[in-house]
């Protein structure tokens, strides 16, 4: 017998030998039925998994993470042998679990149809209904081959062969299919009740441009047909507020093929929203005693030599080498002549300023702040609408501080970004996520094991103190310190990072920065990067999502639109425009020879916060008949009345925190 312990603690014991699923079935039915993988002693295993000795157990069902991921890979086994069935000559690439469904990758000759998908679905439906048992089992490279070769399978083939020569190499086998797989998996594939394929689409084997394109069909499934249906309503919601789609039917952006990839041409109503947001930064910042600079877009490769991003991010950056013969601007830097490169980040920089002067402990804490546009070399797969360009512009901040001054300072910071998301409204959407180095990967990171420790500790320490509910991930911080990320999911459940905090313990002895200390000595000081609203565009992508393109008052690009019923009031509804612009009102006359049942719909079409209808009673009684777009028809309102309305829900939005406080308080 061996000892198992449970998360809760409980200890149970089990015959040597017995699986996961055995153990979950010995806690209760109703578990085993549910269980669909398992952690032991922390790590990820299959439900048949033995268990040999006294160990650590969680049993996982699809409300862990876990158990989705085996449930969902187990479906993409599915996938691939109801394809295989149907076209026996499609070769297998990969096809994992992903969050919120899984794919599977097909070389295929020409794409998979719309009928070709219904029809895949109802041979997957057959499959589940076998109730066919996923059997794992484990081959020596050699034999691994030989089974790939031998099923035509060149893609499974060329994945052995990457593999590290000690690897175990593990199967499953479901009916007549056999896959190369590490799982894991279901016990068989009857469980996977609710399933849908949702699209197909291009994808480079091994995601390089080099290799041949792929079809690629994605899918999600869960246990219970109502399930699916919620998501699925989900996924049509989420469509219709998808910022691409979206943004550009409200006219905030667009996008030119000759202009480039990752370049986003942003349009009237875009520039306004982009406009309010970075001046209400920029004020915000400044009242925090942030100082501005301006930096060029570009510098010579010395300056990120010394700061460590030639070697740590070159790949993402644009370079350029001007050639000294006059033969024009070429690219790389394997010619003669000056390297230039456009900036991916602005702290080089104004590390520059702070060493144009001396500085005393007694100037510290130095904050600067910029409103930056960068540059980074991102691939075209990466790439989408707002959320993933090349050329962006971030509200970017650098803190050189003593070290004495550092906790203040960082929860100064987290005190300005709560403040900023909760200006957007997005404060109740955002996760934590502490990013550290990860010590196996030192190639990634300035390799100074001690300084990393000392700085993680002092990060963790500061978090802990400010109460911040986090997760710690390895890997994920930046190549001179670690970093608070502020983590946010679009409306397809993506998590994307919004907003940036680190400490920096490197980049300031690199670049040589200094302050006198009170004992008459040269010291080097501590750096916090940090970004109060992140990258403005993808902030904006956000928002649209968020709002469905209904911006709040303060951040639309049209707070009020103007409709006169007919032509003869043009002149009368110019004053009243001229007079709400005059009170700093964002005012629109809608002046076309339309109907106003058409103006109407327009502008509710077009997500305005108010607008007001103007005929010949509103002309003789300086009224305005309003209607908001929370509240609908409004009737009857006086113009100076709404004017000051208007201003006081605008101010109430942007300036709440300067509302004098009680003194209670």
């Amino acid at each position: 017998m061996i000892n198992v312990k449970l998360k809760d603690g409980n200890v149970i014991q089990m015959e040597k030998g017995s699986t996961v699923l055995d153990a979950a079935y010995a806690i209760s039915s109703g578990l085993g039925r549910a269980a669909m993988a398992g952690r032991v002693n922390g790590e990820r295993v299959d439900i048949r998994h033995e268990l040999n000795e006294d160990c650590e157990l969680e049993i996982k069902t699809f409300d862990d993470e876990d158990g989705k991921h085996a449930f969902r890979h187990t479906s993409s086994h599915i996938l691939a042998l109801a394809v295989k069935r149907l076209f026996p000559g499609v070769k297998l690439a990969i096809g994992p679990a992903i969050e919120n469904g899984y794919y599977y990758d097909f070389d295929k000759e020409g794409s998979f149809s719309a009928e070709d998908l219904t029809k895949i679905e109802a041979e997957m439906k057959k499959i589940v209904k076998e109730d066919l048992k996923l059997e794992r089992y484990t081959l020596s490279r050699s034999e691994a081959l030989k089974l790939m070769e031998e099923m035509g399978e060149p893609y499974k083939v060329e994945l052995i062969n990457d593999l590290p020569e000690d690897e175990i190499l593990s199967f499953y086998k479901m009916g007549e299919f056999t896959d190369l797989c590490a799982g894991p998996h279901l016990a068989s594939t009857k469980a996977v009740k609710a399933f849908k394929l949702t699209q197909v689409a291009g994808a480079y084997w091994r995601g390089s441009e080099k290799n041949k394109m792929l079809s690629r069909i994605y899918g999600t499934s869960f246990p219970k047909k109502n399930e699916l249906d919620e998501y699925l309503a989900m996924v049509e919601e989420a469509k219709k507020r998808d910022h691409n789609k979206l943004g550009r039917e409200l006219n905030i952006f667009t996008s030119s093929d000759m202009i480039g990839q990752g370049l986003p041409l942003f349009k009237k109503n875009g520039t306004k929203i982009l406009q309010v947001m970075k001046r209400f930064i920029e004020d915000e910042e400044e009242s925090r005693g942030y100082e501005f600079t301006q930096t060029p877009l570009m510098s010579k490769s010395d300056l990120f030599k010394v700061s460590g991003h030639w070697d740590h991010y070159k790949d993402g950056m644009f370079i350029m080498c001007q050639d000294p013969h006059g033969h024009g601007d070429l690219f790389g830097d394997d010619v003669e002549g000056e390297v230039m490169a456009l900036r991916p980040m602005t702290c080089p920089f104004q590390f520059a300023i702070y060493n144009s002067d001396q500085h005393s402990y007694r100037d510290l804490p130095v904050k600067m702040g910029e409103t930056s546009t960068l540059f980074r070399n991102e691939s075209s797969g990466e790439m989408h609408g707002l959320t993933r360009v090349r050329q962006f512009t971030i509200s970017e901040g650098h803190l050189i501080v003593r070290p004495d001054q550092l906790e203040e300072e960082f929860r100064g910071v987290l005190d300005l970004t709560n403040y900023v998301m909760e200006t957007l409204g997005i404060k109740e959407d955002i996760t934590y996520r502490f990013s550290k180095w990860d010590p196996k990967d030192t190639h990634k990171y300035i390799n100074n094991p001690e300084a990393w420790e000392s700085t993680q500790n002092t990060m963790r320490e500061i978090l802990d103190h400010a109460g911040l509910n986090y997760v710690e991930a390895d890997g994920e911080a930046a190549f001179y310190g670690p970093k608070l990320d502020l983590q946010m999911k679009n409306v397809h459940g993506k998590e994307d990072t919004i907003i940036t905090v680190q400490i920096d313990f490197a980049l300031p002895e690199r670049f040589n920065m200094t302050y006198v200390d009170k004992d008459g000595q040269k010291k080097h000081p501590i750096v916090i990067h940090r970004t109060s609203i992140g990258c403005y565009e993808r902030t904006l992508a956000i928002l649209i999502e968020k709002y469905a393109g209904a911006m709040p008052l303060w951040l639309a690009p049209v707070q009020v639109k103007l409709l006169p019923i007919s032509e003869k009031f043009h002149d009368y509804v110019e004053e009243v425009l001229a007079k709400m612009k005059k009170m700093g009102i964002r005012a629109e006359m809608d002046d076309r020879n339309e109907k106003i049942g058409y103006k109407i719909r327009e502008a509710r079409n077009e997500r305005i916060p108010y607008f007001v209808v103007i005929g010949e009673q509103e002309k003789d009684t300086g009224t305005l008949a309003v209607t908001s777009r929370e509240k609908g028809n409004e009737g009857s309102a006086d113009l100076d009345e709404f004017i000051k309305r208007v201003l006081q829900e605008n101010e109430t939005r942007y300036n709440y925190h300067f509302a004098p406080k009680s003194t209670e308080e």
